[in-house]
């Protein structure tokens, strides 16, 4: 039995919500990340969502605002999603395919250990695998 920490990659990082973006943008170099999850007030117990590379370009630069001015917390929506540790792959790719997401934090006793993303899924999934999840996240409404 595959599980979620079987395949996801540790050293996943939180940022807090009150945290600016060029300091995000700052920890996603440091650690060579597409994406950070964001933790309530600093609490790192409490996900409220997660940001990623593309949420800076789009939601804060391309719209002329200043990364220095503009808070992860700001660009915050929705429900965020986990999975927790001992999830097995099916329920991790059911997971991203319903909610159409490319990345997924990886929970173990109420503490962040790691995030699975799509490179994740490359290295440890079937051909078929890949190609189902592919064709559920990325297929048009």
């Amino acid at each position: 039995m595959t599980t979620a920490k079987d395949i996801m990659h540790t050293g996943a990082q939180w940022i807090p919500a009150h945290e600016t973006l060029d300091r995000a943008a700052q920890m996603m170099r440091e650690h060579n990340v597409g994406a950070l999850p964001i933790s309530a007030n600093g609490e790192q117990d409490r996900m409220v969502g997660i940001l990623t590379d593309r949420d800076i370009v789009v939601g804060c630069v391309a719209m002329g605002h200043d990364p220095s001015k503009v808070t992860a917390g700001e660009l915050a929506q929705g429900t965020p999603r986990w999975i927790d540790a001992n999830a097995e792959i099916n329920e991790v790719l059911e997971e991203m395919q319903n909610h159409r997401i490319r990345r997924l934090p990886v929970v173990e006793n109420k503490m962040l250990i790691g995030m699975i993303s799509e490179a994740d899924l490359a290295q440890h999934l079937s051909e078929d695998q890949i190609a189902g999840w592919a064709e559920k996240v990325y297929a048009r409404s």
